[in-house]
């Protein structure tokens, strides 16, 4: 696990979910999967947060809208093992949540300065299916010019299909080394400094 001190905010959550640690078994089980209702609300009338920054530098250059593809957890798994031999940093963030629109730029940073050492990014949205094109936008107004993914299934088998430990805040990032091994695990907000420690231990020299 990072440095705590790396983790800024995990104030979003993918449920207003009630988890409890269970009795000689690692990390938390999902008690209820239905989506919070202030992420619902946020998500269905396209509002920001309150306080929320623009997303968008006014220097950054909007491309096409990218493709979005739906996947399960159980998918998520396949693409790792189909990226065999490199290091894969899954994201899971929303438009709703402020602290992954925060972290955002600098998670497509690090995926420019380490592209060329064998390194992968898997962005998956969770947010709601009406919500696909503001995820579009948002996309395109950051830049993103590959596929990334929407969350297709329940919260509870999501959420314990990545890792029975994530409590369901959000951002989410998982990092599997070039087997295809699950390597560490944080929820909140890392600095792009935080980002770049944390995956250059999996990367090696």
């Amino acid at each position: 696990m990072p440095d705590p001190k790396r983790i800024e905010d995990a104030g979003s959550h993918l449920g207003a979910v009630a988890r409890r640690r269970a009795p000689g078994r690692r990390g938390h089980r999902l008690a209820a999967g239905l989506i919070a209702l202030a992420a619902g609300a946020a998500a269905a009338s396209g509002a920001l947060p309150a306080g929320a920054r623009p997303d968008t530098p006014a220097s950054r250059r909007p491309v096409a809208q990218p493709a979005v593809v739906r996947v399960t957890a159980q998918d998520l798994r396949r693409i790792v093992r189909a990226a065999a031999g490199q290091v894969v940093l899954i994201n899971v963030w929303a438009t709703w949540c402020e602290p992954c629109r925060q972290e955002f730029p600098d998670l497509l940073e690090l995926r420019r300065a380490l592209a060329r050492r064998g390194f992968d990014l898997v962005l998956v949205s969770a947010d709601f299916d009406n919500q696909l094109p503001q995820v579009r936008s948002f996309l395109a107004r950051q830049g993103v010019d590959f596929t990334t993914y929407l969350k297709a299934e329940g919260d509870a088998a999501f959420i314990d299909g990545l890792d029975h430990a994530w409590s369901g805040s959000l951002p989410a990032t998982f990092v599997y080394d070039r087997s295809g091994t699950l390597r560490d695990f944080w929820e909140g907000r890392a600095t792009y400094d935080g980002l770049l420690a944390q995956v250059n231990k999996v990367l090696g020299p």
